[in-house]
């Protein structure tokens, strides 16, 4: 059928052909139709009732085509003869077409359903302005009707997100916000937040909204709000995560209360007293910063001293009364006793006979007893007058005879009389071994095949050594002109191994089984002390002893630079103790209260109740960086119920105990055993403990692995021994000399890490090439030796060399590097030593040889400088020009000021044994003393001249 016939019909109706579709739609008069010439039939579903246009019933929606699974769409309406789908503005052809009719029961109508299979292909291919789309028409003997377009996209989602969310550190009720741009994808995905892993539900917390363009909104932060969060992203496709996002919520510190003042410290004059706060309201939390200012402060005060009270005059006798007696009677009020003061000791009142004995005895006159009596009691009173006489005249003589002879033996000035050189003689000598201790010059090393006569200046132990006395006594008075001190005599003071005392030496000891020994001691104090001594533990502290006499002596612990100095006399004669000294190793039994801070191990020295005559000095090394300013340092002591009290501040005055306090040590004088220990306060941020760092490396199981561990721990050696202790049991071998570092009481934590690794011979195990401890951790290391752990593999077991550096460094502080440079192998490593070689001395020095100044020296000493001085040469000035210059009260309570002063010196210069700094300091007070006698310059050069050429020098 041509396309002119399908046109040139008649009937007033005209149609359109579609070939492809095989179908001839009429425009209009179904009539007209019906009697065509070309007697073409009607397709059969027209109806024939009445018709309407064609209405959907379903319409084509949006579709994603996900990964390569193609979709339908479809489409119904009634009344409808044919539905076909039009994609992008072209007909989609029949055969991709698949339809269903039905009948409407309702309206009698026949209703078509129609769908088509869309592939991704299709999709892909297509390029246009817009989606890829595609639409229902609908035919009816009426017309037509044309659905909703209904776009087909291609599903996806990409891997990364636009913006991940970042990590923050915020105040408690600041505000979050964390970002979150998902990846681009089709659909546009949808987000969720989690915290910790778990999902965050924003409607059933009000304090968190997550509808902002996917951002997580936290209104008032909270410490619970601390956490890992994470935004998750998601359609039809896939599932994204971002980066975990850390937020910490910190809590910066606040100031607490002031406590109330202190009393002021000393009881009588001007002090000073304290108040404290605690950086605890809040605490500082997940790093907040501490709090700013001081925590104590200082202000100064007067207390109203004590006023003893004083006696008045005594009365006039009392009228004698019928016991023929009077009395008198004296008040205690010149002046009465104030502020604490001592009331008046002795008696209020005096009674005595008034009758000259003429009173009346059982009611009868004296003169009326018998003459007898009389005559005995005549005899009695006359004989006892008589001794009385003879036992004055005897002390009388016994007083001038001790007296002329003290004058001889110490009335004598040691700077005016070169009392220090006296006891130094020039003698001819054979050496017969090497490093003899006697040589002035101790690093001549003298031919031990060939006997060599030296002359020259030898160190006398004490005058008592009759063999080396010469005719020139040390305690002869010498003339009174100014002596310079020669160091070389001094130093030849100071050599370790001395000539062989031959003075009396106490042998009798306690408790060694000696009958004569414990004839000496009292009961009560052999017992309490054999139950103290098995009572210390045994596991976790280091502990020495040592039997000391009236000689004295010192009690060293190796390599802990703990030492305990008993000074001669401290010990009564014909008695001997054995004296014990430990170190606790374990958990510190003091507990530090707020920001206390232990600085010193805990140091045990006993037995307890021994009771000495002359204060011992105890020296306990410390790790603070000692500074007024920025430490508030305490000695502290522990009862017998296990608590801890508080002896001294080290800038108190105080006449109980002395605390002298150096770099690295702090050396007390005391007059009771016990367990004691230093601590500290820092005042401000710049507080400074020193922290020893080192470096120890082993091989592990692995052959190939090799393990590092680097420790800091507090800069005092018996703490560096325990890490050596343990070290040498797990096979440790230390790399690299310790260092100091510098540790600030500022909050930062410290960094270690491990760098400048050779890249082809040795890896290090992922995490742990740094590492960080916090502050806490840090400052209070006492409690366990710190060290971090790294690891180390080599890449073929023929590396044997390992080469880096360990930097360790506080953040916003000082910074180490230990640069390591060993073998791994143990037969081609260096050996580095542990402890100075002047550290492993044997632990007890008994009698005249633990001392470093000579005995009969120190007697002299303590002779000139005891007695007061019109010149001002005392024991003040001995104190000033050792660097002793604070509470010099201490000091004027002892019998003997020189003697406690010397033996501090003896307590601090221990290893070094610096006779040139006393010998320089007894020159200076000689030469302050001859400038106000105005001794002429050309005199004082005489007296040297005379003096070096008379000692050989």
């Amino acid at each position: 059928m041509g396309r002119a016939a399908a046109t040139a019909g008649g009937g007033g109706g005209a149609r359109r052909w579609l070939p492809w579709l095989g179908l001839c739609f009429w425009a209009a008069g179904t009539a007209a139709a019906r009697g065509t010439d070309n007697g073409e039939a009607l397709p059969e579903s027209i109806p024939s009732a009445p018709g309407t246009l064609p209405h959907f019933i379903e319409e084509p929606d949006d579709a994603y085509i996900i990964k390569s699974n193609p979709i339908a769409l479809r489409c119904k309406a009634r009344p409808a003869m044919q539905i076909f789908f039009k994609c992008n503005g072209e007909w989609v052809h029949q055969n991709e077409h698949v339809s269903e009719e039905t009948l409407d029961e309702s309206s009698g109508l026949k209703v078509r359903e129609v769908f088509i299979n869309v592939t991704r292909q299709q999709v892909e291919d297509f390029h246009g302005p817009e989606d890829y789309w595609c639409q229902c028409v609908a035919w009816s003997h009426l017309g037509t009707s044309k659905s909703r377009k209904a776009s087909v996209r291609i599903a996806y989602l990409r891997k990364n997100f636009e913006q991940d969310p970042q990590g923050r550190e915020v105040p408690i009720e600041g505000m979050i916000v964390l970002h979150c741009r998902p990846p681009e994808g089709v659909p546009a995905a949808e987000v969720e937040w989690l915290k910790n892993e778990e999902p965050i539900d924003s409607e059933q917390d009000e304090n968190i909204d997550t509808r902002a363009d996917h951002n997580l909104i936290i209104r008032q932060a909270r410490l619970s709000d601390s956490g890992n969060y994470t935004c998750m992203a998601a359609n039809i496709v896939a599932k994204r995560r971002s980066l975990s996002a850390t937020v910490v919520v910190y809590v910066n510190g606040g100031w607490s209360s002031w406590t109330e003042w202190s009393a002021c410290n000393v009881r009588c004059g001007r002090g000073w007293q304290k108040r404290s706060r605690t950086c605890t309201n809040p605490a500082p939390l997940n790093g907040g910063a501490f709090c700013e200012g001081m925590s104590v402060q200082k202000i100064t005060c007067t207390s109203l001293c004590p006023v003893d009270g004083s006696w008045e005059v005594w009365s006039e006798w009392s009228v004698c009364s019928p016991e023929c007696e009077h009395l008198r009677i004296r008040e205690c009020t010149a002046p009465p006793p104030r502020n604490g003061g001592k009331f008046c000791e002795g008696l209020s009142q005096e009674s005595e006979n008034c009758t000259d004995g003429l009173c009346i005895l059982d009611k009868k006159p004296l003169h009326e007893i018998k003459p007898q009596s009389i005559e005995n009691a005549s005899d009695i009173a006359l004989y006892s007058g008589l001794g009385a006489a003879v036992v004055a005249v005897a002390v009388l003589v016994i007083g001038v005879t001790l007296y002329r002879r003290s004058q001889s033996d110490y009335g004598v000035d040691v700077i005016d009389s070169s009392a220090l050189t006296g006891g130094f003689q020039t003698f001819n000598f054979k050496t017969v071994r090497q490093g003899n201790s006697l040589l002035l010059n101790s690093a001549m090393q003298p031919d031990l095949t060939v006997s060599r006569t030296y002359s020259g200046p030898i160190c006398l132990q004490d005058p008592l050594d009759k063999e080396l006395m010469t005719e020139s006594s040390l305690f002869n008075p010498l003339s009174d002109i100014k002596v310079k001190v020669q160091s070389s005599f001094m130093v030849s003071l100071g050599v370790s191994e001395r000539a062989e005392y031959h003075g009396k030496n106490h042998s009798r000891t306690f408790p060694h089984g000696n009958n004569h020994s414990f004839s000496t001691m009292h009961p009560r104090n052999k017992m309490p002390y054999i139950q103290n001594l098995s009572s210390l533990p045994t596991r976790t502290e280091l502990r020495t002893t040592g039997v000391f006499g009236h000689l004295g002596g010192r009690l060293v612990m190796p390599n802990t630079g703990v030492s305990l100095l008993i000074p001669h006399g401290a010990i009564p004669e014909e008695n001997s103790w054995e004296i014990y000294m430990s170190i606790n190793q374990g958990e510190p039994s003091l507990q530090s209260d707020g920001s206390e801070v232990l600085l010193s191990p805990e140091v045990t020295c006993g037995p307890p109740d021994m009771i000495v005559t002359t204060p011992f000095a105890l020296t306990i090394p410390h790790c603070a960086d000692v500074s007024s300013e920025h430490w508030n340092i305490h000695l502290k002591k522990r009862t017998q119920q296990g608590k801890w009290e508080e002896v001294m501040s080290v800038e108190d005055e105080s006449t109980s105990c002395y605390c002298l306090l150096d770099p690295f040590a702090c050396h007390v004088l005391l007059d009771s055993f016990g367990t004691y220990a230093l601590t500290g306060e820092p005042i401000t941020d710049c507080a400074v403990k020193q922290l020893k760092v080192a470096v120890f490396g082993c091989m592990s199981c692995n052959s190939l692995d090799y393990n590092l561990r680097v420790y800091c721990v507090d800069n005092t050696p018996c703490a560096f021994q325990e890490v050596v202790s343990d070290e040498s049991h797990q096979g440790g071998q230390l790399l690299e000399e310790p260092k100091l570092l510098h540790f600030k009481g500022n909050t930062f934590s410290l960094q270690i890490s491990v760098l400048d690794i050779p890249p082809f011979l040795w890896r290090i195990k992922p995490f742990t090439a740094c590492q960080e401890v916090p502050f806490s951790r840090v400052w209070c290391s006492n409690r366990q030796p710190l060290h971090c752990a790294f690891s180390l593999e080599r890449y073929t077991p023929t590396t044997t060399q390992l080469s880096c550096k360990i930097c360790i460094r506080q953040l916003k502080g000082h910074e180490q590097i230990l640069q390591v440079q060993t073998s791994i192998l143990e037969s081609e490593r260096e050996t580095i030593t542990f402890f100075a070689q002047e550290d492993s001395t044997f632990p007890a020095q008994t009698g005249p040889k633990a001392f470093k100044i000579p005995y009969s020296i120190r007697q002299r000493i303590c002779a000139t400088f005891d007695t007061p001085n019109a010149k001002g040469k005392d024991w003040q000035m001995l104190a000033q020009k050792n660097s002793i210059n604070r509470n010099l009260s201490y000091f004027a309570t002892q019998s003997s000021p020189s003697a406690v002063i010397l033996n501090l010196w003896e307590a601090r210069h221990q290893h070094d044994g610096d006779l040139d700094s006393l010998a320089c300091a007894l020159e200076e007070i000689g030469r302050t003393h001859m400038k106000l006698s105005n001794i002429s310059e050309s005199q004082l050069d005489e007296a040297d001249f005379n003096y070096s050429r008379q000692n050989g020098l």
